[in-house]
């Protein structure tokens, strides 16, 4: 059973930076397609980056590149994204989403709340 577990999210200051994990556990982590989205209040879910299952290949929303970074530890089967230059427009639920090899639909996580704001 696919289990992703968020952490890191929080409230940071404009400018700030913030780093969340995705916790992944019951099925093959280096495997899978890791990537993370975001939903704001009243908004739809985007997509805002994605690292291939080595971690060589990666892929970023336009508005995030050059501020935020997806990593991923296969030894530790997690995720990281590093997120720098927060601005409050970044205010969102964070989520994980696993995606296998071949598989049409993927699996999500509880979502972690990030909040920026002075």
């Amino acid at each position: 059973q696919v289990q992703l577990v968020e952490s890191g999210g929080g409230l940071v200051q404009p400018g700030g930076s913030l780093r969340l994990s995705c916790a992944a556990s019951g099925f093959t982590f280096s495997s899978y397609t890791m990537k993370w989205y975001r939903q704001a209040p009243g908004k739809e879910r985007e997509l805002v980056a994605a690292i291939a299952s080595r971690g060589v290949s990666t892929n970023y929303a336009d508005s995030m590149k050059g501020r935020f970074t997806i990593s991923r530890d296969n030894a530790k089967n997690t995720v990281y994204l590093q997120m720098n230059s927060l601005k409050p427009e970044d205010t969102a639920v964070y989520y994980c989403y696993a995606l296998g090899p071949g598989d049409i639909a993927g699996s999500w996580g509880q979502g972690t709340q990030v909040t920026v704001s002075s």
